[in-house]
């Protein structure tokens, strides 16, 4: 029975498990491609045949000695440009831009195409400074994780916060999204290699990712309470027993 339980118990921690013999090629979703939305902080970075003149339009952090960070461009917030409520972002010159619902790569290019009037042959880099996710629970370094590269999948997300502990269940990962003035709640079983066909596979900014404890854990954390006052009951009576001698 104790080797039946612990082959059971080692199983629950092995990811991507095969349901069939023949189950080694796994057809994925499309990647998700995130689009800008209001609140969105993004670092706009231009570049072309003038140097001086592409300066203007960048919002260039400056860190000082003491790690404070200011921008050298007025128009620019932080290290960035914010999308107002409107959807828009405010370029020096160029002015107000509608940026919102487009992928970092239509605004990049909607921003080149308003700047060929001040630049010669510009070239556009957008990207999202607060593409963040949140990994809770039973993994080894919870923590809010900002993404640079804006694209990021479940397991990779587990492994920025140290994976799970052994505790962690990983036929039941809550995955917390955003979508639209509502919040999605769904699960994902990394356990089975049907995890790479969920939608939430990969990753949206802000999703939040948490990992629940197993029975063993929660039974171990009550063991505790439960002695913890015997214990103490006990090294008591000791303290006493050795004060009257």
């Amino acid at each position: 029975m104790t080797l039946l339980q612990s082959c059971t118990s080692a199983k629950k921690l092995v990811y991507f498990q095969s349901s069939t013999s023949r189950e080694d090629t796994v057809t994925m979703p499309e990647q998700f491609t995130p689009t800008i939305k209001k609140g969105d902080i993004l670092s706009v970075q231009v570049s072309s045949l003038n140097s001086e003149a592409s300066a203007y339009f960048n919002p260039t952090a400056v860190a000082d000695g003491n790690g404070t960070v200011s921008s050298t461009n007025p128009l620019a917030r932080t290290s960035g440009y914010l999308v107002d409520t409107d959807g828009t972002i405010k370029l020096p010159l160029v002015g107000q831009l509608t940026v919102v619902n487009l992928t970092n790569a239509k605004a990049g290019d909607l921003i080149r195409s308003k700047l060929t009037t001040y630049l010669k042959e510009p070239t556009v880099n957008v990207r999202n400074l607060n593409f963040r996710i949140s990994v809770l629970g039973e993994v080894t370094r919870p923590s809010l994780f900002t993404i640079p590269n804006e694209q990021i999948t479940l397991p990779e997300a587990l492994g920025l916060a140290g994976d799970l502990t052994i505790y962690g269940r990983r036929n039941n990962i809550l995955i917390v999204r955003e979508e639209g003035n509502q919040r999605v709640f769904a699960r994902v079983d990394l356990t089975r290699r049907d995890a790479f066909r969920s939608p939430y596979y990969s990753l949206h900014p802000n999703d939040v990712i948490y990992v629940e404890p197993d029975k063993i854990r929660g039974t171990s954390v009550d063991k505790t309470y439960l002695l913890a006052p015997i214990a103490i009951g006990i090294l008591s009576l000791i303290a006493i027993i050795a004060t009257r001698q």
